[in-house]
């Protein structure tokens, strides 16, 4: 069959042997390679392969493309598009071999081995990190004993080029490749667009076979998903160009472990937590775009990624305050250019956001709690999108966390940034009323970040992030030399943020009584990551208040806040404690997360490990992002000796912290392409000592609170 490729023993095949395995040196068991001998019985629980653009479950017969949905408002979801990668390898008859799948988070692969006395098989999947409109797997199969017969191991595929959301029609084979493309169904919103999916697969044989007087072989299956003929067909020939030169899986790998060196978070602990740590980072990572990609436009990450999203599947693929609050500080240090995607991705659905606030009488952008296609409100359930609108503080805090660790003006400047910035303002400015008996502004009838509660006032969470939001938008139009509206600097100064005086904690909202049951992370969120000015008492007060309050078997995110603020306090045990609660939520063998610990709500809830992922990296670091610097007060459990933090990006430097309890040292590991870029300084901040930061070099200090900022003249 011309369209399948075959490499002998000493062709290009054979380096898939240098994929990593799951040990390390010494014998240890490698936390990044999660192997099992059987699948989970749930199919939801399957690893996912993924890139910024396709992605799907193994085993899986569909697959999903970044920002293509089928469906009017209310009912539109992730386009459904037939999987070729489907495909599972089986060896029929009575001495059946033995099984392994395993997730290599290094490489960024899944794969199947069949094993057998006389020969190992081997199955790779992956979705190609850097070519983000190829999926592939390859099939190897080598003799292990010096026999002749034929082996043959026989491929199952349910694949049939049929779609509940596109009316695909066959195109004529190209290259060897079947050839299928289509429209969606039903536009968003009526004269928008309709998507259009092409795509190219190699055509699987029912088997492969080694032939007698072969050692060893291998076959690769190509899938290029594309919204143009043109790309899909590049990419396409671009992937058999690969192949020719055994190339396809090693610049895969390549890529990936690139990106993976680049950031990356290594503790000396706990197996489990290093594990879980490897875990969040690999599907994180690959929802994100690849450095330089300039081939499509980025339509944000969604809880359950681009494996998950099908109607009434996973909120539908929709995008939340998840993608902003709980995903994106992970992204914004260790990839600050995938960051700017995710901004972009919000800069152009503005115009939804502006026709949200017009809907409800408001001036400015309301962003919708629920993201697809437009920008529009899609959330099937009237209420979530008419009263949490929280999401959009929730939006431009991530905008402000980029402004201060980028001071990247011309996202602002030129490329529409600014323009959001002022609509988010003068949003929250006409949804705020002047309460004449508290001589306050009021924000009213809201539902919080805690779900149980609706059609409350003045939203603790809300309102601050309503302050936060106007107080950005003031000091950037400063930044920018632009006439600050007074409206701003009074709304933001006259705001009312609910705070209880006598006990000394912050109501959820007005008429919270305390002690009353809440469902997830809210008033808390005020400490981390909002850093709402409070003292050391209230912040403890508010953990103490609503740790008891809040549901045990609620998303798994909340958890890791409570963690970040006991650390804060460093009440290192009660945090860990805290963070160990989110380990229910994180299932076998191939540490995917469910949303809730029962095995309900979305799976592969990156929301989840966004917050998990924030609990080390700003709790265990104490990181801070604030206007001026980037601080840190290192504080984590006795069980963790060491942390390494490779690749976190400060204004156009790239940081290595090492960290014990006695020692931390800090290293230069990129500087800024700028040449006239002010190099960086570490200072303590209880002695004031500064320690220059140039490129290459590292410094180390007693472990204690500072912060990195721009060098000052006297230390240049």
């Amino acid at each position: 069959m011309v369209s399948v490729f075959p490499w002998g023993a000493a062709g290009p095949g054979t380096s898939y042997g240098s994929l990593r395995l799951g040990t390390m040196d010494g014998g240890k068991e490698d936390p990044a390679v999660f192997t099992s001998t059987s699948l989970p019985s749930d199919p939801r629980l399957l690893a996912t392969v993924t890139n910024a653009y396709l992605g799907t479950r193994v085993y899986r017969d569909v697959l999903h493309v970044n920002g293509v949905y089928n469906g009017a408002v209310g009912d539109t979801h992730r386009a459904d598009i037939p999987s070729p990668i489907n495909v599972r390898m089986t060896v029929p008859g009575a001495d059946s071999p033995s099984e392994t799948f395993t997730l290599n988070t290094w490489t960024g692969t899944f794969s199947h081995e069949l094993r057998s006395t006389d020969y190992l098989a081997t199955q790779h999947i992956y979705a190609h990190h850097s070519l983000v409109h190829l999926m592939a797997f390859s099939i190897t199969i080598r003799r292990l004993t010096p026999t002749t017969r034929p082996i043959s191991v026989q491929l199952q595929t349910p694949f049939v080029p049929k779609s509940q959301d596109l009316d695909l029609k066959q195109g004529p084979d190209f290259q060897g490749a079947h050839y299928v493309y289509g429209q969606t169904l039903v536009p968003e919103v009526e004269g928008g667009p309709r998507p259009t999916i092409h795509m190219l697969w190699t055509p699987v044989p029912r088997a492969v076979t080694l032939s007698g007087e072969e050692q060893e072989r291998s076959w690769e299956f190509l899938t290029a998903v594309a919204e143009s003929e043109e790309e899909a067909k590049r990419s396409y020939s671009h992937g058999l160009a690969l192949v020719a030169t055994g190339s396809l899986l090693p610049s895969h790998t390549c890529a990936w472990d690139t990106l993976r060196r680049g950031c990356s978070m290594d503790l000396d602990g706990p197996l489990p937590l290093q594990q879980a740590l490897h875990g969040c980072l690999y599907y994180l990572l690959s929802a994100i775009p690849p450095q330089g990609s300039t081939g499509f436009l980025f339509h944000g990450i969604s809880p359950g990624g681009l494996s998950n999203g099908t109607r009434g599947e996973d909120y539908w693929g929709h995008v939340f305050w998840d993608q902003d609050t709980w995903m994106f500080p992970n992204v914004l240090l260790f990839c600050p250019e995938a960051a700017r995607a995710i901004l972009e991705y919000r800069i152009r659905r503005l115009d939804g956001a502006l026709h949200n606030a017009r809907e409800q009488g408001y001036e400015g952008a309301k962003f919708p709690w629920e993201s697809a296609a437009t920008g529009r409100e899609v959330c099937p359930e009237e209420i979530y999108g008419a009263q949490e609108i929280h999401v959009t503080g929730d939006v431009l805090m991530a905008f402000e966390q980029y402004y201060c660790t980028t001071q990247d003006q011309k996202l602002f400047r030129e490329d529409g940034g600014w323009e959001l910035v002022d609509a988010v303002a003068r949003y929250w400015c006409s949804r705020m009323v002047w309460s004449e008996e508290e001589q306050c502004y009021h924000i009213r009838g809201v539902m919080p970040p805690d779900e149980h509660h609706c059609q409350v006032d003045n939203s603790v969470y809300t309102n601050a992030m309503a302050q936060r939001s106007l107080n950005f938008a003031a000091d950037i139009a400063r930044d920018f030399s632009i006439p600050v509206p007074e409206e701003w600097v009074d709304c933001a100064k006259k705001i009312k943020v609910p705070f209880d005086a006598e006990k000394k904690y912050h109501p959820e909202y007005d008429g919270y009584s305390p002690g009353e049951p809440v469902k997830q992370a809210d008033v808390i969120l005020l400490g981390f990551p909002l850093m709402h000015p409070m003292s050391p008492e209230v912040r403890r007060n508010d953990l103490e208040m609503y740790e008891p309050a809040t549901e045990p078997d609620g998303p798994a995110m909340t958890w890791s806040m409570f963690a970040v603020g006991w650390l804060e306090l460093k009440e290192v045990q009660r945090a860990q404690s805290q963070l160990n609660k989110c380990f229910s939520n994180i299932t076998e063998p191939f540490k995917i997360w469910v949303e809730n610990s029962d095995g309900s709500g979305a799976v592969n809830f990156l929301t989840g490990m966004g917050g998990f992922l924030q609990a080390v990296l700003f709790g265990y670091t104490g990181f801070r992002i604030t206007k001026t610097s980037l601080r840190f007060d290192p504080a984590f459990p006795e069980d963790i000796d060491r942390m390494k933090i490779t690749g976190v990006s400060y204004l156009g430097s790239k940081l290595k912290f090492t960290i014990t309890k006695k020692e931390m040292r800090i290293k230069v590991t990129e500087s800024p392409r700028d040449p006239v870029g002010s190099p960086l300084e570490a200072v303590l901040e209880a002695s004031g000592q500064r320690f220059p930061l140039h490129g290459g070099q590292g410094v180390s200090f007693p472990t204690a609170a500072g912060w990195i900022q721009r060098a000052t003249t006297e230390t240049l």
